[in-house]
Parts: structure tokens; C-alpha cells; sequence
């Protein structure tokens, strides 16, 4: 069985940075891109950012635009997303997520994608 597993959540201060990845386990499986969502309390979970697994293209929602980085290692089969300024509304559970969607702007839609990691926990405070 194949799954996403994500990692490097955690507290940090309003300003301050936090690294997320996101790996596999069990086999691994052929994807076209890796998404991040992440979904605060009592609100529907939005996209963070996304990248195209072969040429590292990127895509961000404009709320993270010049904080967030979006990275994979190719080799390693591995994601990233480096958070940087980070602020109190960042708080949330992020779930990483991979598709087999090769069109970039479709991967801002939760329906692009075919498996989930369970999520880790950021939060922010002041």
C-alpha cells in the first residue's frame, strides 16, 4: 500500500520559519506533481502550493506567495515546503498530496490529486 507521509511540522513564533516534508512509503508509484493543502479549524482546506515533479514548476496561493517555497528532491522522492514569515493564520493541519495531473494550474484543486499523506500539525504564535 502506498502512502504520503509527512513530516518537520511543529510551534513556531509569528515570524519564524518551519520545513515540512513529505515522502513514501511502502512502494513507490509514478506522480506528475506534489501539492500541499493545509486546513485550519472549522474552515475548508485551501491550497498551498504545488510543483510539477519533472521540471519543478511551481504554483502558490497568494496568501503564502514569498514565504513559502515549494521544493523535491528528485532522487530521494521527496517534498518540501519551506515556511518562511511565518503568521498566526499559517496555523493549520498540512496535508501533502500527489497527482497524476500534468497541467499546472490545475493543481490548485483537491480533486487533482489521488492520495494523501495524514497530515502535520503547524502552529503559529504570537
Amino acid at each position: 500500500q502506498v502512502q504520503l507521509v509527512e513530516s518537520g511540522g511543529g510551534s513556531a513564533q509569528a515570524g519564524g520559519s518551519l520545513r515540512l516534508s513529505c515522502g513514501t512509503s511502502g512502494r513507490t508509484f509514478n506522480k506528475s506533481a506534489m501539492g500541499w493543502f493545509r486546513q485550519a479549524p472549522g474552515k475548508e482546506r485551501e491550497f498551498v502550493a504545488a510543483i510539477m515533479w519533472s521540471r519543478a514548476l511551481t504554483l502558490y496561493a497568494d496568501s503564502v506567495k514569498g514565504r513559502f517555497t515549494i521544493s523535491r528532491d528528485y532522487a530521494k522522492n521527496t517534498g518540501h515546503l519551506q515556511m518562511n514569515s511565518l503568521e498566526l493564520e499559517d496555523t493549520a493541519v498540512y496535508y501533502c498530496a500527489a497527482s497524476a495531473i500534468s497541467s499546472l494550474p490545475s493543481l490548485n484543486m483537491s480533486t487533482s490529486y489521488f492520495t494523501w499523506g495524514q497530515g502535520t500539525q503547524v502552529t503559529v504564535s504570537s
